[in-house]
């Protein structure tokens, strides 16, 4: 049996470099998935171009597809370069993960208008409530009443990014668990063929800065000491958390600290995931029940994709010369007459 995909590429082709990341961090689950989404589905690396901004999750791409472009951009910015390189080539596959506190926080508005716009692109938050590179503080994700390590409880209520997206006219709106690979896996290949924006909000598990008794996303395994020349911190290696349950059943994921996530699959048997008003009815109502939903909540097929709503040439912006971009002297004089 050939272990090859439909382009010829070995599934090692997908692979990055060795991550750097906390042994037993969510985010690795979630690199292997999309390494296992883009090898099935017989995505041409070359023409992929993946996107980041800062964060433990903007980290990642580092981590996959070692043959694909890749840009780090500056702190919830990653919307706007996405949509600068896919304006400028429509033949790239656009990859984006970011995080939580770069997408939900500093680079909230322009999530929000790359959403409402539809860019063609899969857009995946690695989501754990916490800003992983600065010591674990609250991002606007955050359940309302979990605390940090100093025992600090967050005085806010979070955002739904699925709930959010869907009222902002996003065309396919789903959520997961970094652990989940029997439905992240399907859903990402689903994503990298749909023609507009498609957000997957993961819940990822962070397992240093929210390893304490009401944490609600992550693990327990900072163990740190100090001594007088400098602030040492040990993490201690803990094993990836994964589960597999059925469609229409709930799920507790007992995390490292012994806090409780509980998660509830949505059942694809009676959910219309065209119905958007249905989509946010059940987010809602798994939200006040403490729950988290999994899966895919809405789809639009039908979306227009942004270059179509420019009217943008067929010819990618990258490859027009100075012929076609400089207009002739009489086409000038043609726009100059409609202002006499």
């Amino acid at each position: 049996m050939s272990n090859l995909n439909l382009l010829g590429f070995s599934k090692a082709t997908y692979d990055g470099a060795k991550s750097t990341l906390c042994t037993g961090c969510g985010h690795d689950n979630v690199t292997q998935h999309i390494i296992s989404a883009c090898y099935q589905s017989s995505v041409n690396p070359y023409l992929v171009a993946k996107m980041s901004g800062i964060g433990c999750s903007s980290k990642t791409p580092a981590y996959f597809l070692s043959k694909s472009h890749g840009f780090n951009g500056i702190h919830g910015r990653m919307a706007p370069l996405a949509t600068g390189a896919r304006l400028a080539n429509r033949e790239l596959v656009m990859l984006g993960v970011s995080g939580d506190g770069d997408t939900a926080s500093i680079g909230l508005g322009s999530f929000a208008h790359l959403l409402r716009r539809n860019l063609p692109m899969v857009y995946i938050v690695e989501n754990n409530g916490v800003y992983g590179l600065t010591k674990g503080q609250f991002s606007a994700t955050a359940d309302f009443g979990s605390t940090q390590k100093s025992g600090e409880a967050n005085p806010f209520s979070s955002i739904d990014l699925c709930t959010m997206a869907i009222d902002l006219g996003c065309s396919f709106v789903a959520r997961s668990f970094s652990g989940d690979a029997k439905q992240l896996v399907p859903l990402i290949s689903a994503a990298l063929r749909h023609p507009g924006t498609a957000l997957i909000d993961i819940v990822s598990p962070c397992i240093t800065f929210a390893n304490h008794d009401g944490s609600t996303k992550s693990y327990d395994a900072v163990r740190a000491h100090n001594v007088h020349l400098q602030e040492l911190g040990f993490i201690q290696p803990q094993q990836q958390i994964n589960v597999d349950y059925a469609e229409g059943t709930t799920q507790e994921v007992k995390l490292h600290d012994g806090s409780i996530l509980l998660l509830k699959k949505i059942d694809g048997r009676n959910h219309d995931v065209k119905n958007s008003t249905e989509a946010l009815r059940l987010l809602r109502e798994s939200r006040l029940k403490g729950e988290i939903l999994t899966g895919l909540f809405y789809l639009n097929e039908a979306c227009i994709p942004l270059e179509e709503t420019l009217k943008m040439t067929e010819i990618p912006l990258y490859q027009l010369g100075e012929q076609d971009l400089r207009p002739t002297q009489e086409q000038l004089n043609t726009a100059f007459s409609d202002f006499k």
